[in-house]
């Protein structure tokens, strides 16, 4: 095939010479076009080489569905995935004639060019990265995914944030900080191995630093200032004031009570507070809340007057009442003895909860203390006022046995009024240990009003005094002196108990049975035996009789009888211990007589 020589037409080329060669061109001509053709040459050869390794600059020529045609001037073009081209800015359109560098990556064995653009700015990054970390400079990244030990940022490579270098304080959401772009100190780095650690806490620290500076020259007590919420302890909130922290106490948040600052608070929200304290030494700085309004205490007592009725939020229940929350940061309590006139419930929780509105009565009021007592059944009539009206002592009333204890039975009256029969009032003559062996709760007795105690809310019931009392005629029935003849019911080291009528027992000390010594009664008589006495003494008060066996000893009962009626008539009226000793100093005048 047959070829027209550059630069001529083909008529105009010279014939061949016997070796196949053109003859050599005239002289005149000879140097113009050598230097052409060199020139020529040397352009094609400068655009042809292309060295692997290398950044070189590349102009699109074409864009066809995810991949970008890019020309380096080498005698192929070649193809660039789009995805590379979006990574470092994924909204920006890639337009034909837009020019990128790019990284030889390798040439390829069928002709062509392998190359990169990630690679190519990879290249650039991490030359980036090498004069940042010389300057102390920063750089910005896009935090990408969390990773064993903290996140993985984009600053053009990959690259490592470690949690402890995320913020000043530990942040609670790692993902929300994904998506978010930040800048970043770098750390230390190693290009071979692919390595970058970067932080964010440094940059923090030093505009920290700054503002903690500026902040010693402007903060001052008194001063009201803005800051955010750090964290929540049990016993308050840190607070950022921006560049130095500040601790607000809980008994400092509110003038009312505060169980937990988190009712309150979250970390995050932003608060207004007074600077209460300032130490310029230390850079401690205690805040209140509370302070920021006058204190609702000032004008208690013209608010919440005594005998005035209010209505309050419940807040807190504790076992002896309720706390009410008449305004913020005025409480009052409600003791359980004045919730109700009815009911005495084991828990304030029976009658009322929290959060309920409820209606009370001011009580008592002591702004020093900041104490207010308050009284819900002081709201309702009082069912003692009438009681007494409704039952005069003296009266017999009916009721319902309610409860049975060791010491007696209560009675129900009426609603919120209980009575007591006490053991003692039970019965003039059965000696009863415990109510339960005579009564059963539930059941229906009458009972005798003996006395009402209003102000104790106290009401005092009877049974045996539904019955006359038989101890009323013991003096005329059992006068000193009389021969009497009983059962004996018990027999103690002491004495012996004799049975004279129902009810009415009489006791014949040892001293009073035999004019000889005696050790002890037991064994010389037998419960149930009929024993025969004097009646000595006698005290209705008292409700015991004084018996004696030793006087019967001599003579005959008619002449006993008449020496005891005699010397009490001599003497008068004795006690029992007056008789037993007149009787102890007859026996010694009759020994010294004999």
């Amino acid at each position: 095939m047959k070829t027209a020589g550059v630069g001529r037409p083909a008529e105009e080329q010279k014939p061949m010479t016997e070796n196949g060669t053109q003859p050599a061109p005239a002289a005149e001509n000879n140097d113009s076009e050598d230097i052409s053709f060199a020139e020529l040459f040397e352009q094609e050869t400068h655009n042809t080489v292309i060295n692997v390794g290398e950044v070189a600059n590349g102009t699109v020529v074409d864009i066809n569905n995810d991949l970008v045609l890019i020309d380096v001037g080498d005698k192929a073009e070649s193809y660039i995935p789009l995805s590379e081209f979006r990574h470092e800015d994924p909204d920006r359109e890639i337009n034909i004639g837009d020019e990128f560098e790019v990284f030889i990556e390798s040439r390829k064995d069928e002709g062509g060019l392998q190359l990169s653009r990630e690679k190519a700015i990879a290249i650039k990054v991490w030359e980036e990265i090498a004069k940042i970390q010389e300057d102390d400079g920063t750089i910005e990244g896009r935090v990408e995914s969390r990773v064993k030990g903290g996140m993985s940022v984009d600053v053009g490579v990959p690259a490592f944030l470690p949690y402890s270098q995320i913020d000043l304080r530990p942040v609670k959401d790692l993902d929300a900080l994904i998506g978010q772009t930040f800048d970043f100190k770098v750390l230390k780095f190693n290009r071979k191995r692919n390595n970058v650690v970067i932080s964010r806490r440094a940059i923090l620290e030093e505009q920290r630093s700054e503002m903690r500076d500026k902040m010693r020259t402007s903060l001052e007590e008194g001063q009201t200032i803005v800051g955010a919420i750090t964290n929540i302890t049990d016993y308050g909130l840190f607070i950022d004031l921006g560049g130095m922290d500040g601790l607000c106490h809980i008994t400092d948040l509110s003038w009312g009570r505060v169980s937990h600052p988190s009712k309150l608070y979250n970390v995050g929200d932003e608060i207004e507070v007074k600077v209460l304290k300032y130490d310029k030494d230390s850079d401690r700085v205690s805040l209140g809340v509370k302070q920021l309004k006058e204190d609702p205490w000032a004008l208690v007592p013209e608010q919440y007057p005594i005998s005035a009725s209010v209505t309050g939020k419940v807040v807190s229940i504790t076992d002896y009442g309720v706390f009410v929350e008449l305004e913020e940061g005025v409480e009052g309590l409600v003791h359980i003895s004045e919730m109700s006139w009815s009911k005495k419930p084991r828990h304030p929780s029976k009658i009322v909860s929290v959060g309920d509105d409820i209606e009370i009565k001011v009580l008592k009021v002591e702004p020093e203390t900041k104490r207010i007592s308050l009284g819900m059944k002081q709201l309702q009539p009082n069912p003692w006022d009438v009681v007494e009206e409704s039952y005069p002592v003296g009266s017999v009333i009916e009721g319902k046995i309610k409860n049975i204890t060791d010491f007696g039975v209560f009675i129900g009256i009426e609603e919120g009024i209980d009575g007591l029969i006490h053991v003692s009032d039970l019965s003039w003559t059965e000696r009863i240990k415990h109510p339960s062996e005579k009564y059963a709760k539930g059941e229906t007795i009458q009972a005798v009003v003996l006395k009402i105690d209003k102000e104790n809310e106290r009401f005092s019931l009877g049974v045996k005094q539904l019955e006359p009392d038989p101890w009323a005629g013991a003096m005329k029935s059992y006068p000193t002196g009389t021969i009497v003849e009983g059962t004996i019911t018990n027999v103690t080291d002491f004495g012996v108990f004799v049975q004279l009528e129902e009810g009415i027992e009489g006791l014949v000390h040892i001293s009073e049975i035999s004019k000889e010594k005696i050790q002890t009664p037991v064994g010389m008589f037998n419960v149930g035996d009929t024993l025969k006495a004097m009646v000595i003494s006698v005290s209705s008060d008292d409700r015991k009789i004084a018996l004696s066996t030793k006087a019967l000893e001599e003579g005959d009962e008619e002449t006993v009888k008449e020496e005891y009626e005699q010397k009490q008539q001599a003497s008068g009226p004795s006690t029992i211990g007056d008789l037993l000793k007149a009787a102890a100093d007859g026996q010694e005048e009759d020994q010294t007589d004999k």
